[in-house]
């Protein structure tokens, strides 16, 4: 079920599974019968009407004999409620009261660790008594009448506002501070989570005035952020709060939260452009709408999306920004096309957003419209044909449609790869095989000739050594504290290499450093990334678990990565020779 890596202790796993009760936890979200040892359910992850989901209390194991789902309570939490490993752990220790530990840290380390935890908790906190004050003032404050006729005019009911905790943030330049009587440590609190604005001179005011207010919840209905509409003529129209401690927007879905919590079992997620046009969807009975806040698509939102569905359906304005977003989550989306995911695209008319839309034709016509969405490769191909400056049955046309194909077929992977190759074949008339040999693509699945030796693959392609960067992951996997030990930027310069294995030691890097030096994190990110290639290059062989060994292979390891970036002109973002020994130094003093 999890890894013998990471920092939270297997012995810690073993005990929490131990005291939790299976039933209790499944019987929260899907109703159980007992059926003598046992109890029964129809199976909360397939459709189905007669009960094949069993629940073993003795065995605190839960199994499907419809889909072959199984696991126990931890693997359910992740599936049921979407959650990550670490997420799923915290959850399910909160429900029992037990603190989760961290091992293989320092007594330094672990105080700071402590220390770290608790400040979170407490800007969770701070946004909770954030939102419980505005929702408070939609209520009671004498301006709030301006706010509820808006909400009213758009179709949403107390019920819907309340579902979503909406607010209302009153005019005024210290409403909130004085709302919540802030003292000067709570002032500073509020600072850090982005609700108070410190100007030159150390004067405060709050930064949403006069606004509808959107609480922003993460997977475990924390509220982490705030969108605000504006009600008058001040600018921005839409405000979102700035990354903070426990807020990133890479990372966050508007109405994420909101869906899971209506347990029903949903075949696609819509991703629409903003929290107004996700409420207003749930209001008319779509609550399988998300938003992305203030920012494009992610890997990372992919990566969340599929954990709870196969299908994405993006939904965009018909304009030149809505064409380029749509552009840019298919890049994303191309490496990620495998099994049964897929990924469309809806583009409204003109001048219209989800909201209106829903609002002008019903629910039932906006849901066809989801239905005859683009999919990616029509998306991909009609895109790259309104790009040519000949017919595409032309010997120029064929000739351009191909090159501006290449890099994005590189993106896409094993059969996807292979099917897209072949819909381009047929498009500009030519063998599967030939067309692979040409884009410098093998899928493996095209027929060649025998004197045809597969290309090399480009940068999508996939090395068959443990390389360098692959070698520190495998050190890091052992010891993911020494994660800490490269700056935030580095890993994010190697996730936008082009080289995978670069890709792979930010990625983990990263990841692990953003959930409390788990492991685990690392090995869900590169399975979610398509990177299980490299992972199953990484875990061919084990080190030993032995500390001046693995000391002394990540001091070697960061001086020659500092070589090799030198050599394959990574390091353009200042991570030189110079640089990279230093932070070998500042490794070898811990």
């Amino acid at each position: 079920m999890v890894s013998q890596t990471g920092s939270i202790p297997r012995s810690f796993i073993e005990n929490l599974l131990a005291r939790a009760d299976l039933v209790q936890v499944i019987n929260q979200r899907v109703p159980l019968k007992k059926a003598g040892a046992t109890y029964k359910a129809c199976c909360p992850f397939h459709d189905e009407k007669t009960p094949s989901f069993n629940v073993n209390p003795s065995k605190q194991f839960y199994h499907c004999f419809g889909c072959g789902a199984s696991g126990d309570a931890i693997k359910f939490l992740m599936e049921y409620d979407g959650l990550s490993f670490v997420e799923a752990v915290e959850a399910l220790a909160a429900q029992y009261g037990m603190e989760v530990p961290r091992e293989k840290l320092s007594a330094k380390q672990q105080q700071q660790q402590q220390i770290k935890q608790q400040r979170q908790r407490d800007l969770y906190d701070v946004m909770h008594l954030a939102a419980k004050f505005y929702r408070h003032q939609l209520r009671d404050h004498p301006a709030a009448e301006e706010a509820k006729q808006y909400l009213k005019n758009r179709g949403l009911s107390p019920e819907i506002a309340k579902t979503y905790v909406i607010g209302f943030a009153p005019p005024g330049w210290d409403s909130l501070m004085k709302g919540l009587q802030a003292d000067a440590k709570l002032k500073q609190q509020l600072i850090e989570v982005g609700m108070l604005v410190e100007k030159e001179g150390g004067k405060l005011y709050d930064r949403f005035r006069h606004r509808i207010m959107f609480p922003i919840r993460d997977g475990r209905g924390r509220v982490v952020a705030f969108g605000g509409r504006v009600l008058g003529d001040d600018q921005p129209k839409y405000l979102n709060s700035p990354e903070t401690p426990i807020f990133h927007k890479s990372y966050a879905l508007y109405g994420l939260y909101e869906m899971r919590q209506t347990r029903e079992k949903f075949d696609h997620i819509l991703v629409v452009e903003g929290y107004m046009d996700v409420v207003a969807l749930a209001q008319f009975g779509l609550r399988n709408a998300v938003a992305t806040l203030g920012t494009a698509t992610t890997v990372d939102h992919l990566a969340m999306l599929f954990r709870q569905v196969n299908e994405v359906v993006f939904c965009f304005d018909g304009d030149q920004a809505g064409l380029k977003a749509a552009w840019k989550a298919m890049e994303l989306s191309l490496p990620l096309m495998e099994n049964e995911r897929s990924v469309k695209f809806l583009f409204l008319p003109e001048g219209e957003d989800p909201d209106s839309m829903v609002r002008k034709e019903g629910l039932q016509a906006f849901q066809t419209r989801i239905h005859n969405a683009l999919s990616l490769s029509e998306f991909l191909l009609q895109g790259l044909q309104s790009r040519l400056n000949f017919p595409v049955h032309s010997i120029e046309g064929r000739q351009q449609l191909v090159s501006l194909a290449q890099p994005f077929i590189q993106l896409a992977k094993g059969l996807y790869q292979f099917l897209l190759v072949e819909g381009l074949a047929k498009l500009v008339e030519l063998p599967t095989w030939r067309l692979e040999k040409q884009m410098n693509v093998y899928s493996g699945f095209a027929g060649a000739k025998r004197d045809v030796k597969p290309a090399k693959q480009g940068v999508a392609g996939v090395r068959k050594i443990v390389t360098l960067p692959l070698k520190l992951v495998r050190i890091l996997l052992k010891r993911p504290v020494w994660s800490e030990f490269f700056p935030e930027k580095f890993a994010e310069d190697l996730l936008k290499t082009t080289q995978r294995d670069y890709q792979v030691l930010g990625g983990a890097i990263k990841s692990i450093m953003e959930h409390s030096f788990v492991a685990d994190s690392a090995l869900y990110w590169l399975t979610q990334n398509g990177f299980q290639a490299e992972l199953e290059l990484i875990q061919q062989s084990e080190l030993p678990d032995d500390d001046a060994f693995l000391k002394a292979e990540f001091d070697v390891a960061i001086v020659a990565l500092a070589v090799a970036i030198d050599e394959d002109r990574l390091g353009r973002s200042g991570w030189d020779l110079t640089e990279m020994i230093k932070l070998q130094s500042l490794a070898s003093e811990k």
